[in-house]
């Protein structure tokens, strides 16, 4: 259950909490950010630096593939180098086909790593799917490892999908289509993880996941899982696609389960654009959870869009390197100036809304827009407390801003 930091309080679901390496998820944790690398995990060099690129970014667990002899051969030393390099992100295991044969015959693999993912639809079929399952799942018995038991619609056991289509026809008021979907997701999760208890997997040990490519279809079905058990949640809409599109249909669908107090954890599972920065998702994750006042991640950047009165671009400039560089200064800042990643900053672009909305932050500039008097005042904690005119203004707002952090956030 993840516990808002502001007034506007969302009554979270109870949920059983898991502990993952050094994260919690669920329970009282915060949402937990996650991100998944897209290298090869045989070539431990691109995925140590992928890894470390995300966990920099924000993401609090990554995934790697775990789908051949080499990956599962390079995962000691993929966590090896993380710690000699003092990065400490839990790795997940992604397994589907043949988790139970790589987790048998390398037991190295099976210990470095955090987490298990297992898709139920890709662990086999007919007798061999149980003996698999639970040959996996007995692995992450024997060392001590929580299991994200992710359904996905697009690989679906079979089986089951024939025996709930079979008795669907058999009602008298059978499901549409769409409805008798949801109900094989929900019931792949709820099925698979009782399997799992029965197994012997402690209930604090087990995370599900629905994913669904539809933003009604991944609501409908996170609901339904919410009502009917109290494991640990991880919210993702499944290939979401590139840009603009991803971004908007994964908020569109997470926002609204974040906003009912479903979801205790979260993957933006984002396309990236060929060269793409793959820490994008992990931004976009942050900002998610930001915006709906969940958790605080960076100090945030408040920005008119311009119009008429702006039709210069240098507030525009100016609000992105200031977001530049706030992001670059939280690494640091995080360690030294505790409660920061809650400040606001306001780089406003004209007098009609920029003195307000600067003194609402706690600290901001209000730039001259078209035909105004060249001059930017500064207000501090709503105070204005100097006026800055000439060509060094971003130099010195910046410096004000650095100047502020120190100030007011340095440990006492």
């Amino acid at each position: 259950m993840a516990m808002p930091i502001t007034e506007h309080s969302i009554h979270f679901r109870h949920s059983v909490p898991v502990r993952a390496g050094n994260i919690t998820i669920g329970g009282n944790a915060p949402v937990v950010v996650q991100s998944m690398t897209n290298t090869d995990t045989a070539d431990i060099e691109a995925t140590v630096q992928q890894v470390r690129e995300l966990a920099q970014a924000g993401s609090e667990l990554v995934r790697i593939t775990v789908n051949s002899e080499a990956a599962a051969r390079a995962v000691p030393d993929i966590v090896e180098q993380l710690a000699q390099a003092d990065e400490s992100v839990p790795l997940v295991g992604d397994f589907h086909f043949n988790g139970h044969k790589l987790l048998t015959k390398y037991p190295d693999c099976a210990q470095a790593l955090a987490k298990y993912r297992i898709n139920p639809g890709n662990v086999g079929r007919g007798k061999k799917r149980d003996e698999q399952f639970a040959q996996m799942v007995e692995t992450a018995c024997q060392y001590d490892k929580p299991v994200r038991i992710g359904v996905n619609w697009g690989s679906l056991d079979q089986a089951l999908v024939a025996r709930l289509m079979d008795d669907n026809s058999k009602r008298a008021e059978p499901l549409d289509a769409s409805a008798i979907m949801h109900e094989i997701m929900v019931t792949s999760a709820l099925e698979s993880a009782a399997q799992a208890e029965t197994l012997g997997l402690p209930r604090d040990h087990i995370i599900l996941s629905a994913k669904m490519s539809g933003v009604q279809d991944l609501i409908a079905v996170y609901r339904m899982l919410s009502a009917q058990s109290d494991y640990a949640l991880h919210l993702g809409l499944t290939e979401a696609g590139m840009g603009s599109r991803g971004i908007v249909a994964s908020t569109a669908a997470l926002a609204v389960l974040l906003q009912e107090g479903i979801g205790d954890t979260i993957r933006i599972s984002l396309t990236p654009e060929p060269g793409g920065d793959r820490s994008r998702e992990v931004i976009v994750a942050q900002e998610l959870l930001q915006s709906m006042g969940l958790r605080h991640f960076i100090p945030a950047v408040i920005a008119c869009p311009g119009c008429g009165r702006t039709t210069s671009s240098y507030f525009q400039q100016l609000a992105q390197d200031i977001q530049s560089h706030l992001r670059e200064r939280m690494p640091q800042w995080r360690q030294h100036y505790p409660g920061v990643e809650a400040m606001k900053v306001a780089v406003m672009g004209c007098v009609v809304n920029g003195p307000g909305e600067s003194k609402h932050a706690d600290i901001g500039i209000s730039l001259p827009g078209t035909g105004e008097v060249p001059v930017a005042p500064v207000y501090v904690d709503g105070e204005k407390t100097v006026t800055l005119k000439g060509d060094n203004i971003a130099a010195e707002f910046q410096q004000i801003v650095d100047d502020y952090v120190q100030r007011r956030y340095a440990r006492q």
